[in-house]
């Protein structure tokens, strides 16, 4: 049948994935094919909606880079039996597939969006729980990189929501005349999520964990401190959209060793403008804390029921506190420790 579901696991996606110019990327006749395009109209459906595909969403291969680099990975019978190109391939970041799912439409391309998400969801996972059996810096471009995508994920469900609720709204006025069992079933599946896994609960909503943590970091404007025992290098990662120059400090004993010296350096490399130092936190603390702006006017005390390099694993909830006068001879105490070495 020349529509079905082409890809059903993350390996068949795998096979499916290159990486050119540093990037993760899917060539434009395979996304043709899941969707049930032709390669030809699957890219007029592309340049109809040109203005959501930014450069590191969509690019074009350059001969160089076809010839030498996909015809090893591509054989020569797949490419003629779709008739040949007139023109270099276009490639798709992950960020510019997860924009192919607001721009193709039908019944296929809605049950191949919902497979991608799950797909790409699945990878990301086993990245994170896998981090051992890869190279410390190759886990943190890995990471860098998954971090981004899942922002953009996020994004993308959070603008279904507005549609489901617009949708919502026609249907109650039409009646008998739509029906909810009628519409998109992405939409219904990600529309309105209570607690899906990778989510949390941030005073009193649910939230993506990781943009619940970096909705709370981008709000400092000079300092950040975190307690928290059990760090790993997603809880550096999750601080790389504070805004500059914010000073970062993270009081931990890093139980575990969860947080490497290698890692560290690496990232302090890769984000110069963020200052991020390490102190010891004397092995006082069992909850996680998150403070902003300490000491000024515009701080802030989180109460962390897990540690952010887990958020989402579980039913996590983060909650303001209101008094923040009770926290301060412990901040204060914190702040006189000594750094934290790093092995």
């Amino acid at each position: 049948m020349e529509n079905e579901i082409l890809i059903q696991n993350a390996e068949q996606l795998k096979d499916k994935i290159y990486e050119i110019r540093g990037v993760q990327v899917m060539l434009d006749s395979d996304l043709a094919e899941i969707y049930g395009y032709s390669t030809k109209d699957f890219n007029r459906q592309v340049k109809n909606n040109i203005e959501k595909f930014d450069e590191d969403f969509m690019f074009q291969l350059t001969t160089e880079e076809y010839n030498t680099f996909l015809r090893c990975k591509i054989s020569t019978t797949k490419t003629e039996t779709r008739g040949g190109r007139q023109y270099n391939p276009y490639v798709f970041t992950e960020q510019g597939v997860y924009m192919l799912m607001t721009v193709l439409k039908g019944e296929l391309a809605t049950k191949q969006s919902k497979i991608l998400v799950r797909l790409f969801k699945q990878m990301k996972d086993y990245v994170v729980e896998n981090q051992q059996i890869v190279s410390q810096r190759d886990f943190l471009r890995l990471s860098l990189q998954t971090a981004d995508n899942a922002q953009n994920l996020v994004m993308f469900r959070q603008k279904l929501t507005e549609i489901d609720d617009k949708v919502e709204e026609v249907v109650s006025s039409l009646g008998e005349m739509v029906r909810k069992s009628e519409l998109s079933p992405i939409m219904l599946n990600l529309g309105k999520p209570e607690i899906p896994p990778g989510w949390l609960i941030l005073n009193g909503q649910p939230v993506e964990s990781d943009l619940a943590y970096q909705q709370i970091y981008t709000l400092a404007n000079k300092s950040i401190y975190i307690v928290d025992n059990y760090i790993s290098l997603k809880t550096l990662i999750l601080f790389k959209n504070a805004k500059q120059n914010v000073a970062v400090t993270i009081f931990s004993d890093n139980v575990n060793n969860g947080l490497h010296k290698v890692e560290f350096n690496d990232f302090c490399k890769e984000y110069p403008g963020l200052k991020i130092d390490i102190k010891q936190a004397g092995g006082i603390f069992h909850d996680r804390y998150i403070v902003l702006d300490y000491n000024t006017p515009d701080e802030k005390i989180y109460h962390c029921g897990a540690s952010s390099k887990d958020g989402g694993r579980k039913v996590t909830t983060i909650t303001l506190t209101e008094d923040t006068s009770v926290y301060k001879s412990l901040v204060n105490q914190l702040l006189k420790n000594k750094n934290l070495v790093l092995n």
